[in-house]
């Protein structure tokens, strides 16, 4: 049994041995200082009009976890409703639907409180 991962860890060692090697070879050829120029931030060879950071509006924030949150919903939702059939053979179909059914309630629970909050209203 042992000597059938024999060619994982060879494939493992090359890659690391490659990475390592790439690390190295770029420390040798990179260029050896860094430049006042090459820490500024480049807008095409123009002097920069104003701060590089500014703030950005937390709206965006909130807009990108609800976003995080429905595509985890999406990603837990393709496996169920792919094996649904086979849990319906089995005679769990019933429970498996409720159970999918009360996982959407609490996401809609979830997006009815996000509305009513006023998170995704962009006017203020």
């Amino acid at each position: 049994m042992p000597a059938d991962y024999i060619p994982i860890l060879i494939l493992l060692a090359f890659a690391f041995s490659l990475a390592v090697a790439f690390v190295i070879i770029s420390a040798i050829l990179g260029r050896p200082k860094k430049q006042k120029t090459m820490l500024e931030p480049y807008e095409c060879g123009v002097d920069q009009a104003m701060a590089p950071r500014r703030p950005l509006s937390v709206k965006f924030f909130i807009v990108a976890i609800v976003f995080l949150l429905f595509d985890v919903e999406v990603a837990f939702l393709y496996p169920w409703a792919a094996l649904f059939r086979k849990f319906v053979e089995g005679g769990a179909g019933k429970f498996v639907m409720i159970e999918g059914f009360v996982f959407i309630a609490v996401l809609a629970v979830g997006l009815v409180y996000i509305f009513r909050a006023g998170a995704l209203k962009w006017e203020e």
